[in-house]
């Protein structure tokens, strides 16, 4: 992946500042490796298994195709027969998109990248043989094993999804808080929870409270009206568009959204519509509960967190720090770069370009792979019915530590029409990207 155009400015003042124009070109850009192995030829019988099949799973299964001239055999395994994306989500809530719009098929995968698409569901993984279990019956053989599966929840107690959705995977749980949503009347109250970092974003929590803020605005509720929107943010304060949502809060929305900060949520009562928190009991008529996040129940079962929420990896391959040959991209690595659909596209494209070279018997730690090895994150967040602001961070392999180093973030300074429009073609140009 070449770096970035929007690397950090020589003049001190420009170090954290991103221009509109360098946004938009690193964004819509999705730059690949610039050492990229291209047309290498693997041996034909080398079989690459992808469990998982969001931006992550579904880029890195069409890049290892490309690469290696389709010599490289992949097999794709999703559950489900379409993905949603989570990206966007937030505007199916608001009724300015609907569900539908944002289901993508694996038809292009299959028949364009000669990508084989099982819709089933990975049960377990055997390391030592090589296999995958599925639940169908059966075991999938695999030379090379990549992971991307998303992100698992943490329980809490007394929660019930049904009643307190989190519409954080997209799907019904984005169409039941949806219609909770429409319900919201002048003097209701919606509460929805922020969970401690790191988290999945996109659907970004910050924005979503906006959209429901933006949904009283809409129906006419003045100063004297008590409708609120209340967030529980068990972090210290906000983590991603700091100066955005902050103006957005105390600024257009500060008679409706009431932002408490470091609010642990220690149980909920579908019952009676409450939360225990350690502020006390809260009430609404109306709960989003987005509950803490770690690494999806697979490789928790197979021990590939090693103890932790998150399972380590090497930068350099995505391969396990627990399991040679099993490769984990997206949501669940623990390397602290985002986990975004934009982050797993990128992540797939140095994963796809290490596994290809290593079935090529390449090296993957050249001077000139490592010097270039960099991924980004960007997105863009809806702040009213039809303004956005926009995120980007970049990230550059650090030789010295081994990891991925933060060396650009920037935000937008002000939400615009012309943002919540460009909004739409990054998306397209990232779902066309991974899926197409």
């Amino acid at each position: 992946m070449t770096k970035s155009s929007n690397t950090p400015s020589s003049k001190k003042n420009e170090s954290l500042k991103t221009t509109r124009r360098n946004f938009l070109k690193s964004a819509a850009a999705l730059p690949v490796m610039a050492v990229a192995p291209g047309l290498l030829h693997a041996a034909s019988s080398e079989h690459v298994v992808v469990i998982g099949g969001g931006f992550g799973g579904a880029t890195v299964a069409k890049y290892i195709r490309l690469w290696s001239n389709n010599s490289i055999q992949v097999t794709l395994v999703d559950p489900k027969a379409l993905h949603t994306s989570c990206i966007m989500s937030n505007l199916v809530v608001n009724n300015r998109l609907r569900l539908d719009q944002l289901k993508i098929t694996y038809d292009s995968l299959r028949d364009t990248h000669g990508v084989t698409v099982l819709r089933d569901k990975a049960i377990d993984i055997d390391p030592a043989a090589h296999t995958v279990r599925l639940k169908a019956g059966g075991n999938l053989h695999y030379d090379k094993l990549i992971l991307a599966p998303g992100i698992g929840f943490k329980p809490l107690e007394g929660w019930d999804k049904k009643v307190m959705p989190h519409a954080w995977i997209a799907g019904n749980q984005t169409t039941l808080l949806k219609r909770q949503v429409s319900r919201l009347a002048q003097d209701s109250t919606f509460i929805m929870t922020i969970p401690r970092s790191p988290y999945r974003c996109p659907p970004g929590p910050y924005e979503r409270a906006c959209l429901i803020a933006d949904h009283f605005v809409r129906k006419g509720i003045s100063e004297t009206d008590e409708a609120r929107v209340v967030i529980l943010d068990a972090n210290e304060d906000i983590q991603a568009e700091r100066e955005t949502f902050s103006k957005a809060f105390d600024g257009i929305y500060r008679n409706i959204i009431d932002y408490v900060p470091n609010t642990e949520v220690f149980a909920a009562d579908a019952s009676t519509m409450a939360l225990d928190t350690s502020f006390g009991e809260y009430r609404a008529d109306a709960i989003n509960i987005i509950p803490n996040q770690r690494a999806a129940w697979l490789l928790r079962k197979t021990g590939l967190t090693d103890g932790g929420d998150w399972a380590p990896v090497d930068p350099v391959t995505y391969e396990s720090s627990v399991y040679p040959d099993i490769h984990i991209i997206g949501d669940s690595q623990a390397t602290k770069q985002p986990k975004s659909g934009h982050m797993a596209n990128s992540q797939a494209k140095v994963c796809a370009d290490a596994i290809v070279r290593l079935m090529k018997g390449h090296a993957v730690d050249s001077k000139e792979r490592l010097d270039n090895l960099t991924t980004n994150s960007a997105c863009f967040s809806p702040i009213t019915y039809d303004e956005a602001s926009w995120l980007s961070a970049n990230f550059a392999y650090d030789k010295s530590s081994g990891r991925m180093k933060l060396e650009h973030i920037g935000e937008a300074h002000e939400w615009s029409k012309g943002n919540y429009k460009e909004m739409f073609a990054w998306a397209s140009n990232l779902f066309n990207d991974s899926f197409i």
